[in-house]
């Protein structure tokens, strides 16, 4: 029955004619009201998932709201677009400087997406589980085969400007690479992440073997805090937003992505060679 026959029946052939306006109105308003629930429901989608595996620098002026570099499924892969060839700079690697493949990392120290990457964060790598059960830490898988010969794995520095730890962290590992120990550092520093601060650094220092008093000298003069910045102007000029992001022979990906992402990019660009 059409809807005016329906809204007839409803209130009575003789008070249709003087009600028939106001129940177009009123059904106007409720088809309005769908459609901005629709739009709003979709919003609220796009925003889940859109706040999962990232983590990305905030506007000027508004403070961070979380994380937002979003996962490819395991039924709609995406092969990510190679958009830079992108300077190892004299940055701490592991690796032949012949390896066919170089993958350079540009992450904070702070950044708890990059902890999940490191195989650190237990919150998120359970929550990243939850949604794939196949979900594995990039960063232990990709070191192993640096250090196997397979590929070249560069560190560089992204300490994002709301972690108010992040700069100060890196500059302390580089310290370390003074040394000849930042790999240790970095290790020890994701594992420690929710206590970042001098007193860790020091801490650390001490327990990974370090000339304490040499490290402390390093840490106070902040001689390498633009070496640091540096790194940050290089990567915003690549492109990079947020972290933890990669770029695989100039392939970038971004966000806490599984091993497996890796290994099918690894795979194809050794195919090509």
């Amino acid at each position: 029955m059409p809807e005016e026959e329906k809204i007839k029946e409803y209130v009575g052939q003789s008070s249709y004619e003087k009600k028939n306006e106001k129940y177009k109105f009123e059904i106007s308003k409720v088809r309005i009201w769908q459609g901005i629930s629709i739009i709003l429901a979709v919003l609220a989608v796009f925003l889940w998932f859109s706040a999962d595996f990232g983590a990305r620098e905030p506007s000027q002026g508004t403070q961070p709201t979380g994380a937002v570099a979003a996962m490819p499924t395991k039924e709609t892969p995406e092969v990510p677009t190679r958009i830079a060839d992108v300077d190892e700079d004299d940055d701490p690697s592991i690796g032949p400087e012949n390896a066919r493949v170089v993958i350079v990392e540009f992450s904070d120290f702070e950044c708890p997406y990059c902890g999940a990457a490191m195989g650190t964060h237990e919150e998120l790598i359970k929550r990243f589980k939850s949604q794939d059960p196949e979900w594995e830490a990039a960063v232990p898988k990709l070191k192993e085969l640096a250090k196997q010969g397979k590929i070249k794995f560069v560190y560089r520095d992204f300490p994002l400007g709301f972690h108010s730890n992040a700069q100060p962290a890196a500059e302390a590992s580089e310290c370390a690479d003074e040394q000849g120990k930042f790999w240790e550092y970095h290790d020890a520093l994701f594992e420690n992440q929710e206590n970042l601060g001098n007193d860790l650094y020091l801490e650390l220092a001490e327990k990974i073997g370090l000339s304490v008093s040499k490290f402390k000298t390093c840490v106070e003069s902040g001689k390498y805090s633009q070496e640091v910045q540096a790194d940050v102007s290089y990567a915003s000029q690549i492109g990079v937003s947020g972290t933890p992001t990669f770029f695989v022979n100039g392939i970038k990906v971004t966000g806490a992505q599984p091993y497996n992402v890796f290994k099918q990019i690894i795979d194809a660009e050794l195919a090509k060679k």
